[in-house]
C-alpha cells in the first residue's frame, strides 16, 4: 500500500518541493521553528493526499478489489503517514541545521530532539483526528473540516499550552508515548469504522 501510495502522489512531487521551499525561506530566521512547522503544515498534507487522489480517479474501487484485507489497507494509509512524517522531518532537519550554523544559533543535540518531538506530537494529533474521518467519510465529504479543523485544534493546543521547545523538554519520553498512543487508538477507531458511503 505504501509503494501504492508513493506512485499516486509521485505527479505531485513539483509542489510539495515548492511549498516545502517556501516554507524553509518563510521560517529561514526561525531554524528551530522549521521542522515542527513542516510537521503541522506539510507533512499532513503529504499523508492525505492519497486520499484525495483515490476520491478523484476512484482507487477505492480498486482498494475494494486488492487481494488484501480492508484492515491492511487501512494500515498502509497509517504506514504512508508516518513515511510522509519522516522524509518530511529529514527533509526538514538538514536545512534548519545549516541555517543555524549560518545564523550562529546554539542548537545542540537537546534542542533537535526536543524540535523532532515537538514535531511529532503536533503531526500525530493531527493525522489522529483526520484519518478515521478520511477513511470513514473519504476526502471529497469532509475536505474543508477534515484539514482545517485538525489544525486548528493542534494550533489551538500550542497557543492555550504553551508549548515551545524549551517547555517540553522534560516531557520527551512521555510525548513520543502520547504521539504513538494518538496513532495507534486512530488506527483502531478506523479499523472499527463502517464502510464509506456510496
Amino acid at each position: 500500500m505504501t509503494v501504492l501510495h508513493l506512485r499516486t502522489v509521485a505527479p505531485y512531487r513539483t509542489q510539495g518541493l515548492l511549498v516545502l521551499g517556501l516554507l524553509l525561506l518563510v521560517l529561514a530566521r526561525n531554524p528551530d521553528h522549521v521542522v515542527p512547522a513542516l510537521a503541522v503544515l506539510l507533512a499532513p498534507l503529504i499523508a492525505v493526499h492519497p486520499f484525495v487522489v483515490a476520491d478523484k480517479a476512484g482507487l477505492e474501487t480498486l482498494y475494494a478489489v486488492l487481494p488484501l484485507p480492508r484492515r491492511t489497507v487501512l494500515l498502509g494509509h497509517y504506514a504512508w503517514a508516518l513515511a510522509s512524517f519522516v522524509a518530511t522531518v529529514t527533509a526538514g532537519t538538514v536545512p534548519a541545521l545549516l541555517l543555524t550554523q549560518a545564523e550562529g544559533v546554539p542548537f545542540g543535540g537537546r534542542t533537535l530532539a526536543t524540535m523532532l518531538t515537538l514535531a511529532w506530537v503536533l503531526f500525530a494529533v493531527n493525522i489522529a483526528i483526520q484519518f478515521p474521518l478520511l477513511i470513514r467519510f473519504g476526502y471529497a465529504r469532509i475536505s474543508v473540516l477534515g484539514t482545517t479543523m485538525p489544525l486548528a485544534l493542534v494550533m489551538l493546543a500550542v497557543y492555550r499550552l504553551h508549548l515551545t521547545i524549551a517547555s517540553i523538554q522534560a516531557w520527551l519520553p512521555l510525548v513520543w508515548v502520547a504521539g504513538a498512543a494518538a496513532i495507534v487508538t486512530s488506527a483502531v477507531l478506523a479499523a472499527h469504522a463502517p464502510r464509506p458511503r456510496e
